[in-house]
């Protein structure tokens, strides 16, 4: 029997790792998103022929929050979320076989500012700001769908890291120019997970046929951010790097076009339920994760 995935928004840094890993496992991969040669957001009846029949869906669409919180831009950061999510659950609604399972995404940006606990799902905080209305938004549409024959799962993901992609290529030019010393006070905890373990977390939850609702991805060892530049310069055998002021931060993320809350905000988030529910990481600590990235890339 075929095996079926649909990767909605899957032509960014995580969807494309996601389809090729699919496509080794022996999966059909399809694609929803705004590129011509992939299913349109603007044909449900493509979208619902994807989606019947399918083993599971994972929605990753969503603009960047690599950008200016201008007006324009949270409008297309929250529009491009909500719609999506509200697409995929409409045109599940009208297969005749539904997806086994729908993942969808979220961010670990939900909780709040915190250099003085864990957040975990039972007893994580919820913080206020832009971000993390887009992030509750986002939960509250998904969730508001009633679909008994598939089970739905949010990911509250962390920092991906990954070869090639994502936040490396900033982090290491960082390192590189000799500006890769702590970020602020350094005291902002820092929680990531490695690509690999995020994917075969997909694949832990699309074997627990029990499990539903909120999850938490990220490692079980979160650091600070003195501890994770550190750790960077070590690996990458750089000895010293000068420090980056909040005033310095400011002044640079203006100059290209982003926020300081990337770099600024403390998200100390543990996978308690996963842990409780025996899965295993690969790379649980920092230097693991970036030995396994940094020797990849040579």
């Amino acid at each position: 029997m075929s095996k079926k995935v649909v990767l909605a928004g899957g032509t960014g840094f995580i969807g494309t790792y996601f389809s090729n890993k699919f496509k080794a496992l022996g999966y059909e991969v399809l694609i929803i998103s705004r590129q011509k040669q992939h299913i349109s957001w603007n044909n449900q009846s493509e979208i619902v022929s994807a989606l019947n029949n399918s083993n599971l869906v994972i929605n990753l669409a969503g603009k960047s929050v690599d950008c200016r919180y201008t007006s324009k831009n949270k409008t297309a950061i929250l529009n491009s979320r909500i719609q999506t999510t509200k697409a995929l659950g409409a045109a599940i609604h009208l297969c005749d076989n539904p997806p086994e399972l729908w993942i969808n995404s979220s961010t670990a940006t939900i909780y709040r500012h915190s250099e003085d606990k864990a957040m975990t799902e039972s007893d994580g905080e919820i913080g206020n700001g832009f971000s993390v209305v887009i992030a509750k938004k986002w939960e509250e549409s998904f969730f508001s769908f009633a679909l008994p024959r598939t089970r739905q799962v949010a990911l509250r993901i962390a920092i991906v890291l990954g070869k090639n992609g994502g936040v490396m290529t900033p982090f290491k030019n960082l390192v590189h120019f000799g500006l890769g010393g702590k970020q602020g006070n350094g005291l902002q905890m820092f929680s990531w997970i490695h690509i690999e373990d995020l994917f075969n977390i997909v694949l832990f939850l699309q074997k627990s046929r029990n499990l539903s609702g909120i999850f938490n991805c990220s490692s079980p060892h979160p650091v600070n951010n003195k501890t994770l530049m550190k750790t960077l310069r070590k690996a990458m055998r750089v000895p010293f790097s000068l420090p980056s002021p909040k005033w310095l931060l400011t002044i640079g993320t203006a100059i290209i076009r982003t926020e300081t809350e990337l770099i600024l905000k403390s998200r100390w988030v543990i996978p308690e339920r996963l842990i409780n529910e025996g899965f295993s990481f690969k790379f649980p600590s920092l230097e693991s994760t970036l030995k396994a990235i940094l020797t990849r890339e040579k």
